[in-house]
């Protein structure tokens, strides 16, 4: 059951962002004044709508994004005597972009927005897991028990070795091999600085003979928790982080296809193979059911975050390849002007339309490849 429900309420997030997306071509367009025709949440058979300042809004039987229909977007809109002087085409350029960008932006701020919430509650993961000098557990391996014998416990900070200050464990792990007989070694316990002398064994590691005291390093915190005006800063920083890895995942996507077809022929699924919206959403599923919110949250930054990137980039129809036709055409009428010519006005759309069909086949079929791949053997959590 609470597999069901994960997955219910992420495909709701993933519903309520593509809405917010097209929400955003919406609000801007009708700023500007563009005529907005239609705005409708899902897609199908038509449940609801109503009209209000020219613009039909609605809900449609299937929950899956939604739509913006704006006058003129392209000159293969036919247009009435009305719309022509507010169709999308007529605008500036740099209004048009404002217009097609503000989707993605769209999903950049609802990314922002749950990592900022993360980042005051769950916590964001440690983009920097280094280990402090702090002491889990003490052992006695090869029947030596330094640390024990001296009296180091669990939760004591190791601040120096033999007068040198450690202020990561590599640098107590470094010291420590280079130590050899009774050596200072200074922690902090609860406030109170404390100066303990260990006796260092000699074990043979890898061939050559190093210092070992048997005592265990606190593992680093994977999440890390902030307060509301530190949390800016580290979202910030985490969403830089995850902009790029996503900017590599979408420039390595073609040569993990290859890796989907064989995870679709029965070869072991690599993590790193790319997913589709039914991939996220089991894996979403499958996070509420451990309860790792955390991760569920995460999953559904990432999501929109490598949505954003994707909308913009510049091929047709998405967002990005719109923007492109704009600034084409911007810089084609400034190199006719210096040429003493005139603006040429649109692009005829008629002319790139065999090129968007190609385009719209290949991301059909390769959509249809990853949610394959993710029915049959889809990725787990691990």
């Amino acid at each position: 059951m609470a597999y069901v429900t994960g997955v219910v309420l992420f495909v709701a997030g993933l519903c309520l962002s593509l809405a917010l997306h097209e929400a955003g071509h919406l609000l801007t367009a009708r700023a500007f004044g563009m005529r907005v025709r239609r705005y409708f949440v899902g897609r199908g058979p038509t449940v609801f709508s109503f009209r209000k300042g020219g613009t039909e809004y609605g809900l449609k039987a299937l929950p899956i994004g939604g739509f913006c229909e704006i006058a003129g977007m392209t000159t293969l809109d036919e247009l009435t005597p009305d719309e022509r002087p507010r169709a999308m085409w007529r605008f500036p350029a740099w209004k048009r972009t404002v217009v097609m960008a503000s989707g993605a932006v769209t999903h950049v701020l609802l990314a922002v927005t749950v990592l900022y919430l993360m980042a005051v509650s769950t916590g964001l993961p440690n983009l920097n897991p280094v280990a402090e000098p702090v002491v889990a557990s003490t052992s006695c391996p090869d029947g030596d028990c330094p640390a024990a014998d001296a009296g180091v416990l669990a939760g004591d900070r190791i601040v120096a070795v033999a007068g040198a200050p450690t202020p990561l464990w590599a640098d107590v792990l470094a010291a420590v091999r280079a130590a050899d007989g009774p050596t200072p070694l200074t922690v902090e316990r609860g406030g109170v600085t404390l100066t303990l002398t260990v006796d260092v064994a000699r074990v043979a590691r890898d061939g050559h003979e190093v210092g070992m005291i048997g005592a265990t390093p606190q593992a680093p915190p994977a999440y890390l928790t902030y307060g509301p005006a530190a949390a800016a800063g580290a979202t910030l920083a985490y969403t830089g982080d995850l902009f790029g890895r996503t900017v590599a995942q979408l420039v390595a996507f073609p040569q993990r296809l290859p890796a989907v077809v064989a995870a679709i022929g029965g070869a072991e699924r690599s993590p790193d193979t790319p997913i589709s919206m039914v991939g996220a959403s089991r894996l979403g599923g499958e996070a509420a059911e451990r309860g790792l919110w955390e991760v569920f949250l995460l999953l559904l930054a990432s999501l929109n975050l490598f949505m954003a990137v994707f909308n913009l980039l510049p091929l047709l129809p998405l967002d990005g390849g719109h923007i492109m036709v704009v600034w084409f055409e911007r810089i084609r009428d400034a190199v006719r002007r210096l040429r003493g010519r005139p603006a040429a006005g649109p692009i005829d759309f008629t002319r790139l339309y065999p090129v968007t069909m190609a385009l719209v086949l290949i991301g059909g079929a390769v959509m249809l490849l990853t949610v394959t791949a993710d029915v049959v053997n889809p990725v787990r959590l691990s």
